[in-house]
């Protein structure tokens, strides 16, 4: 398991190791500005710089890293792959954001152990090694840390990056800091990639790819209790006992709220046959912190809005329904709900340059997808996507809503779109099977 560095990677690794060290100040304000809006930000702070005083250690358990929200969505497949081939298997399970720990509550069985990752340095990964001594690591997707690969090397943990995507530019940037990321590549006892695209960058970065296996978000099923949710919602939200279009905005970053506001607004023409058509906007933010500010600057275009914290089940609604305008979907948990519940979605992140999110998900629960021209985050699935003819790139948000309005005028349109995203979804599973088995194999 032991790893050459050459005298420069140990000399980058060194100063990396003191420039984290002075940053945890800036962690720990970074940390209580978030738990204003997110208090699980300040639970268990102490694990965050590698102290698990309060979590009882219990040697060889299974480590999964899942660093956020998608991440972990991603690792709920994979778990219950290993699950599959390892009944038996106790989980730590480790994030670094609220979203992520909230999602991963609901993976949990008895035995298993959810924590925080700690901030990188090398005292810190040490201790969180020392303290779990876990019998194997798995990182999802793309969370490869300098100082916690080579606490892994030294303590003779395989460290495995499973579902790995790597894009050109984070491959630039890669390279620009070489001294420090090809250790860290190198480190790793495995890595399986989403495709071959992403196995070749990887691999550029000193990454010991054994194989493409896929992306597991393709295994994601339709939940039962999702679908039932959805319809209810389908029910409350149509007037007149007329089912009225919904057109959601699937997890939208910072700046494409307005933008959507403005574009909406500035063409009287196509709000008016919006109107007429009884469209139904549902709103789905990325980051809870900004649920509130969101929800603001609706109200601030004169748009009325309920939000789902507000639309409790089997109480009446706050307001009548035929006078809601936006669906402001300010809950974690429900995605799958909120797709099955869509005819269509914008894609978030997309029209923005911010990469976009995945849209595995949407055409998954049968919910066509229009997305802007940012996909970098997730560009072979986009392309996929594009070509099934699950999804159709716009090139702004005018573009988007001029779609908006034509599958609406052409509803057969769209239930061609809504089926082949489903189609493509189908032939492409069974990554799940795949990671547990290259997992087990290396137990």
């Amino acid at each position: 398991m032991g790893m050459d560095l050459s005298w420069t990677e140990r000399l980058a690794l060194r100063a990396y190791g003191v420039m984290m060290r002075a940053l945890q100040p800036l962690l720990r304000r970074k940390l209580r500005r978030r738990g204003l809006q997110e208090p699980d930000y300040l639970m268990n702070m102490p694990e965050r710089f590698g102290i698990y005083d309060a979590l009882a250690p219990e040697p060889g358990r299974i480590w999964v890293h899942a660093v956020s929200l998608g991440e972990t969505r991603a690792a709920a497949i994979l778990i219950e792959g290993l699950r599959g081939v390892w009944p038996s298997m106790r989980l730590l399970l480790t994030h670094s954001t609220a979203t992520g720990w909230a999602q991963g509550q609901s993976l949990l069985r008895p035995g298993d152990a959810q924590a925080w990752l700690p901030w990188d340095t090398p005292e810190a990964t040490r201790r969180f090694l020392q303290h779990h001594q876990p019998r194997l690591g798995i990182l999802m997707e793309t969370e490869v840390w300098p100082a916690l690969v080579q606490a892994c090397v030294q303590a003779r943990v395989p460290l495995a990056l499973a579902n790995a995507r790597l894009n050109d530019k984070s491959l630039r940037s890669g390279l620009r800091w070489s001294w420090l990321s090809r250790p860290a590549y190198r480190g790793l006892s495995a890595v399986w990639a989403q495709s071959p695209e992403d196995g070749a960058r990887l691999g550029q970065l000193g990454a010991t790819v054994l194989a493409v296996l896929g992306n597991l978000k393709y295994d994601l099923q339709p939940q039962p209790d999702a679908l039932a949710l959805a319809q209810v919602w389908r029910q409350q939200w149509s007037r007149q006992e007329v089912t009225c279009p919904v057109v959601m905005l699937a997890s939208t970053r910072e700046g494409e709220e307005a933008l959507w506001l403005q574009v909406l607004m500035a063409n009287a023409a196509r709000l008016a046959e919006f109107r007429a058509a009884g469209v139904v906007w549902l709103l789905v933010p990325r980051h809870p912190q900004r649920f509130d500010e969101v929800h603001d600057g609706v109200v601030a275009q004169g748009l009325s809005v309920v939000r789902r914290s507000n639309w409790k089940l089997g109480q009446p609604l706050p307001v009548q329904t035929d006078k809601v305008q936006v669906w402001l979907g300010d809950s974690l948990g429900e995605m799958p709900a909120y797709f099955q519940s869509a005819d269509m979605a914008l894609l978030g992140g997309s029209f923005m340059p911010l990469g976009g999110q995945n849209l595995i998900e949407a055409a998954a629960f049968g919910c066509p997808v229009i997305m802007g021209p940012h996909t970098f985050n997730f560009a072979q699935a986009a392309q996929n996507a594009q070509q099934a003819g699950a999804a159709i790139r716009v090139s702004d948000m005018d573009g988007a809503l001029d779609q908006v309005v034509a599958w609406l005028r052409q509803p057969t349109e769209l239930a061609i779109a809504r089926q082949k995203g489903l189609d493509w979804v189908a032939q492409s599973r069974g990554a799940a099977k795949r990671y547990a088995q290259a997992i087990a194999g290396m137990l």
